[in-house]
């Protein structure tokens, strides 16, 4: 028999120019602030029994060493993570490689819709390396990578099969 299961913990990271939201290209990116975005997420996340955790950084190796930390051997370790990684999305190989290295699932989100913009938006080598991705709908693109995550996280984890006892 076991007690009853934590809280699923889920960080959310948001990469460069995300501190930027509602003042940065308000047609593309809406007007939304990043304050704003992370309420709604925490006011989602208390809805759903899910202990959320946001960052943002403008740095590629912050934010590797926040997946890498997110692991369960890290201090803090979290059940899953929602990735917007911003320009990274189409240029960084080390940030893929943190997602492959971390066993938890991950989703790639973004507010604007990569394949409705310039070319060099249309692929992301983030995203290979997340369980799936969610753009195009703003600051709902977010709502909706906590939904899938809480709802997958407190699903009931497969136990061990039991050996079976011979009977002579």
């Amino acid at each position: 028999m076991t007690g009853p299961r934590a809280q699923p913990r889920v960080l959310v990271i948001h990469g460069p120019n995300l501190n930027l939201l509602g003042e940065r290209e308000p047609a593309i990116y809406g007007r939304t602030t990043l304050a704003e975005l992370d309420a709604s997420l925490h006011t989602l996340a208390d809805q759903l029994g899910v202990q959320l955790t946001t960052r943002q950084s403008n740095h590629e190796g912050t934010i590797i060493d926040w997946i890498q930390g997110a692991r369960a051997r890290g201090d803090q370790p979290q059940d899953g993570l929602i990735l917007n990684p911003g320009g990274y999305t189409h240029t960084s190989v080390a940030s893929a490689d943190a997602l492959r290295a971390v066993s938890m699932p991950a989703i790639e989100v973004h507010l604007s819709n990569l394949y409705a913009r310039d070319s060099l938006r249309h692929t992301s080598v983030t995203g290979v390396a997340c369980a799936g991705i969610i753009m195009g709908l703003g600051t709902a693109s977010y709502l909706l990578a906590l939904r899938h995550l809480a709802v997958l996280l407190a699903a009931p984890q497969p136990s061990a099969p039991q050996s079976a006892t011979l009977i002579a």
